[in-house]
Formats: structure tokens, sequence, C-alpha cells
């Protein structure tokens, strides 16, 4: 847990326009809200819902998972209500900066002001609308009945919290001048770096139970109890990574429903084959499912960053070849480092990234560097990032 008590302090970026200011008492206002802000969303971000789970998705519903849970949903209330009245003090009914008669430069900085405080309140009210939101979903039985759900609708919250948050720091700085996320909203470095972890895992996941799948298919009846005991222990040793903590609740819930149905499979002697086979082939298509993933906008504009950052430095390396093969091997080595972060977004480019990692590709000369260069160009190309 992060310590409660510590000071947030803005980024640099933020800090630089906060400076920037001539009002110095809307500067000092803003930094008050980008604070707590700043604080909101560490503690939303702050709890490890694996202490709620259970390794079972037919729990009964009893007052026992309320009691487990509402010091959390408090905890939530309070955080963006914290937030909230910061906001509220600070500019509910707020004149704009600057004064009639200031010269060009305070009128600009006057309408920019004017900009990022109407952003401001407009987040305020879809913040204060989850608040509501959030209140009825904890009155409706279908969802506080039933831990995992809850546990579902509790990490969605959470994270439309968080997400609502960061466009209030992103986008009412954006008045200012232009940022990007990296640089403005808190927290914004870790998401983007859990999505891509969750995103390769994932990927492998997948490659792990689509090979599980062929060897069932083939198994002999003798062979059908070994791939089960096969296939629960590489579910367990997902379920250890950091990619299954940070993965949905009903994600997990269907990995855990599965994990339960292979466990009994493979306690028995004689397991039929079509059982096993059912089991993996739906866990084989709920895996692909999960490659969804890419379709968060946090790795869409992270994959854009580094599509494009792989561009330049592909552009680099080819111009090498004739003249320095040695700087263009280099190049190639950072670019398909750099690529890695991609792993995951395409089938193709992943073969070529799991091969590399075992290439020392800036020991690479002649034929083969222009031919790995070449492939990895056209894969990149045919990437799927805009």
């Amino acid at each position: 847990m992060s310590d409660e008590n510590a000071p947030f302090v803005v980024s640099p970026k933020l800090e630089e326009i906060l400076q920037s200011l001539t009002d110095r008492a809307f500067a000092e206002r803003l930094r008050r809200v980008y604070t707590a802000a700043g604080q909101a969303i560490t503690r939303l971000s702050d709890l490890d819902l694996l202490q709620y789970e259970t390794a079972h998705v037919d729990d009964s519903p009893d007052l026992s998972l309320w009691e487990e849970m509402a010091p959390v949903i408090r905890d939530t209330v309070m955080d963006v209500n914290a937030l909230l009245n910061v906001i509220r003090e600070q500019f509910s009914a707020q004149p704009a900066a600057g004064k009639a008669g200031a010269p060009l430069t305070a009128t600009v900085e006057t309408r920019r002001a004017k900009d990022a405080t109407e952003l401001l309140q407009g987040w305020m009210q879809q913040l204060a609308q989850g608040v509501t939101q959030l209140g009825e979903a904890m009155r409706n039985p279908a969802v506080v009945s039933d831990r995992w759900t809850l546990l579902a609708e509790l990490q969605r919250l959470r994270a439309r919290f968080r997400e609502q948050i960061g466009n209030l720091v992103f986008e009412s700085a954006s008045a200012f001048g232009p940022v990007t996320r990296l640089q403005v909203v808190p927290g914004h470095e870790a998401e983007v770096k859990a999505a891509v972890m969750v995103r390769a895992l994932v990927a492998d996941l997948a490659r792990i139970v689509s090979a599980r799948l062929a060897k069932v298919r083939e198994a002999e009846p003798e062979d059908v109890q070994w791939n089960a005991q096969q296939l629960q222990t590489e579910l367990d040793a997902f379920g250890r990574t950091a990619a299954y903590r940070h993965l949905r609740a009903q994600d997990k819930r269907r990995v855990i429903e599965v994990r339960g149905r292979v466990g009994q499979l493979s306690i028995q002697e004689n397991p039929r084959k079509h059982e096993l086979l059912a089991a993996v082939e739906e866990l084989d298509f709920f895996v692909r499912t999960l490659s969804n993933v890419n379709q968060r906008q946090v790795l869409i504009t992270h994959d854009r960053e580094v599509w494009a950052a792989c561009g330049v430095r592909l552009e680099r390396a080819t111009g090498l070849l004739g003249s320095d093969p040695t700087a263009a091997a280099r190049a190639l080595a950072e670019t398909a480092a750099t690529a890695q972060a991609l792993y995951g977004r395409d089938a193709r480019l992943d073969v070529f990234l799991r091969k590399v990692r075992k290439q020392q590709l800036a020991q690479l000369t002649g034929p083969e560097l222009r031919s790995t260069l070449e492939t990895l160009q056209t894969l990149l190309a045919g990437l799927d990032v805009m």
C-alpha cells in the first residue's frame, strides 16, 4: 500500500504550466485541484482485489461478502468526493483569471483559464454522476449478492473514475498548450506498463492453450489425464503472474471456472476426452477474446508512439546499410527492442519478436542483416495502429 499521508507532487510539466501563469492565485487554485486529482488516482489504483476473490465461482451469496467489500466501496466514494470538494471549493462560481484592461498576453491567459475552468467543471459533473451510479449499483441485489459481479462492477467503476480524473487533468492542462498524457496525468505511465504486460502475457497464454488444444485433439485415451494435469499446471502458472492480477474480475471468473473443470478431470483415472476437449476449446476461444485489450485507448496511443519510433529507427538503419553496416545492425537491434512493447498486437510480429529475442541482432552482417531489417519493416508496415 502507498503512504496515504505522503504529499502528492505534480509532474514537472504541470509545474511548468503553473509557473507560466501570471495570475498566481489562479495557478494556486489549479495546483490544489491537480494535487487532489493525483491523490485520488493513487488511492483508486491502490487496491488488490485478489484478497476478495475465491477459487470458486459458485459461492452462495451471504452478508459476509457485503461486510468485506463495504469499506472498499466507502473509500471509493470518499476518494472521489474528496476531489469533487476541492474542485467545488476552488472553481465553483469563481471568476476567470485576469482583469479588464489587461494586456494582450493576459487576455490570452484569461481565455485559456476560462476554458480550463469549464473543462474542470464538466468533468466534475461526470464524476458526480459516477458516484450516483455507484450508489445505485450497490443497491442492486443482482450486483451485491454475487461476489464476482460485485468485484467486476467495483473494478469497472474505479477504472472509469481513474480515466475521468486523468481526462480532467489532461484536458484542463491542454488548455494552456500542447501536452501528452504521459507528461501530466498521474499514474499514466504505470497504467501503460500494466496494459502492455497484460497483453504480452495473455498472448503467451493464448499460444500455450492453442498448443495444448492441439495435443488434446491428438491424445490417446491414456494421455487424456496427463494433458489435463499439464493444462492445470499451465493455468496455475498464469494465475501467479502479474498479468492475472490486472485482469478484469469477469475474465478471472472464466479462467477459474475452466480451471475447476480441468482440475476435476486431472484427478480422474480415466477422464473422458470429449469433456477435456470441450473445456480446452472453450478456454481457447475465451483467451483469444482477451486480445480485445488492444482496443483500449491507452494501448492504441502507446502503440502509435512505439510504431512511429520504430519507423524512425528503421529508416536510420536502412540508410546506414551501405555506409556503416555495424551501425545499421545496432539500430536494428534497438528497433527490435523497442518493438517488443508491441508484443501481443499481431501474431506475425509476435513470431518475429520471439525469434529475435534469441539472436544477437547487433552482430548481424551481410544478407542476413538486410533480410532481417526488411522483414521487420514489412511486419511494422502491415500493423494496424491508426
